[in-house]
């Protein structure tokens, strides 16, 4: 009876865990699905270098305004209500981004289905975090993740099976996202609002009907008691209250780690690999955006593992192993382009070793470290600004790596990334503090101390 009442919970944790985490899938979806448009939007509008930047950049910019609204939209609405209303953005962007016949009307579905994601990627990792028990929180959060790259993988088998469709193609790519959207909208009419929000608005009762949902009822109770208290030591939540002493430190670390998550490179396969392999590598288009495929599954494949080890290996392990790795991988991508006929298999094997390296570690141990190092009554006004600066670092590197291989050459270009992975591996072992098994709580009193 006891090993059933405790499976039923863990699936329903599971379950809304999962629904929340078709934002994460969209995300994947909106942000990788340009990689396979990109070389038949630049035959159609005859696009340069620097427009090609434009378009891919339009969606970032809006990732950034939506990710500086969630804190204060969550605060006011409840995660869940929040969710809705970025579920609803995503499918009218989705159609939107389907129709335009000049670049103006295709920038600006792009930057709406931005703000949806912005809002997306700060508030689904924040609601897993706060509905999870401790012992599992991790694997939980890298849900979200799991459903990034599930996206992704998604976008590039889309993108690869209508690359064979001939004219306009690119409209379909952009148009599929409207059927996950609506299928997200519907999932979240039925889980429940975080316990910890409501707790914070004075609805007890249904914060602990919730947790006792999630947990067993002596657990629940607890953790009810430790997340009032945490409330009552907290001073409002003002945006002050993060440049304390103590959450200075955290509010740091989230945002360098923030940043070193992107501009390690990660994106300039995302966005650019099917550019990358057409014109670097000598690949047609299809056949590039068919290797991307291959990439997505070792993105999806690594992020299992990381679900499987993070909450028994640690966050800064993974950070560490997959820093080296990512670092190791690009100096001989730099190596490879260096030849001037560079051998195909030689590229695609070093982009895929650099990805599984990044999806193993920094890929989901940056959501989760930064969704749950921060006090309830700040935490979403802090992942607002983790998650800004994400998207600013994305968007710095999505605007300038064509103009940095035109500078450096792609071998450079590459060389210029591992250096900054060197850079995260060594932020990595000096600064981190370890998280993991720790409740919300038990972490915020670590900085304290």
């Amino acid at each position: 009876m006891i090993a059933t009442a405790v499976g039923a919970r863990r699936g329903y944790v599971y379950l809304i865990s999962a629904v929340a985490a078709l934002a994460g899938l969209l995300f994947g979806f909106d942000t990788a699905v340009i990689n396979g448009a990109l070389p038949f939007l630049r035959d159609e509008f005859r696009l340069s270098d620097f427009h090609i930047e434009l378009v891919a950049g339009a969606l970032l910019v809006g990732c950034i305004f939506g990710a500086g609204l969630a804190g204060a939209v969550t605060d006011r609405l409840g995660r869940r209500r929040a969710l809705i209303c970025a579920s609803i953005i995503f499918a009218v962007a989705s159609v939107a981004s389907a129709l335009p016949r000049e670049m103006t009307g295709l920038t600006s579905a792009r930057f709406a289905a931005g703000i949806a994601i912005g809002l997306g990627s700060v508030l689904a990792p924040m609601y897993i975090a706060e509905i999870s028990p401790p012992h599992i929180r991790g694997r939980l959060v890298s849900v979200n993740q799991l459903a990034i790259v599930t996206g992704i993988l998604a976008a590039y088998y889309v993108n690869w099976q209508l690359s064979y469709a001939g004219s306009g193609n690119w409209r379909w790519m952009f148009a599929v996202a409207a059927v996950p959207s609506i299928a997200f909208w519907l999932g979240l009419l039925f889980i429940p609002e975080s316990p910890r929000w409501l707790a914070a608005k004075g609805d007890e009762a249904d914060a602990l009907a919730v947790l006792t949902r999630v947990m067993a009822p002596e657990e629940a109770g607890r953790e009810l008691r430790e997340i009032h208290a945490s409330l009552a030591e907290e001073a409002g939540g003002a945006l002050a209250d993060l440049f304390r002493p103590g959450l200075r430190r955290a509010l740091t670390i989230a945002v360098v780690l923030a940043i070193l998550c992107q501009i390690t490179g990660i994106n300039t396969i995302i966005y650019y690999g099917s550019i990358l392999l057409r014109e670097h590598a000598g690949q047609n288009a299809s056949s590039a955006i068919a290797a991307n495929v291959l990439i997505g599954a070792v993105n999806f494949i690594g992020t299992i593992l990381a679900m499987a080890t993070i909450d028994r290996a640690g966050r800064r392990a993974l950070l560490l192993w997959g820093g080296a790795g990512m670092g190791v991988s690009l100096g001989a991508l730099g190596l490879a382009f260096r030849n001037s006929s560079p051998s195909f298999p030689l590229i695609v094997a070093l982009i895929l070793a650099y990805v599984f390296s990044f999806s193993v570690s920094f890929g989901p141990g940056v959501w989760v470290y930064i969704s749950e190092i921060f006090p309830n009554a700040v935490r979403a006004r802090a992942m607002s600004i983790g998650t800004m600066t994400i998207w600013i670092s994305c968007l710095a590197v999505t605007l300038t790596f064509l103009t940095l291989v035109h500078l450096l050459g792609t071998a450079g270009a590459f060389w210029f990334y591992a250096a900054l992975c060197a850079v995260a591996f060594v932020f990595v072992l000096l600064a981190l503090p370890e998280t993991k098994g720790r409740t919300l709580e038990e972490i915020q009193r670590l900085w304290e101390k």
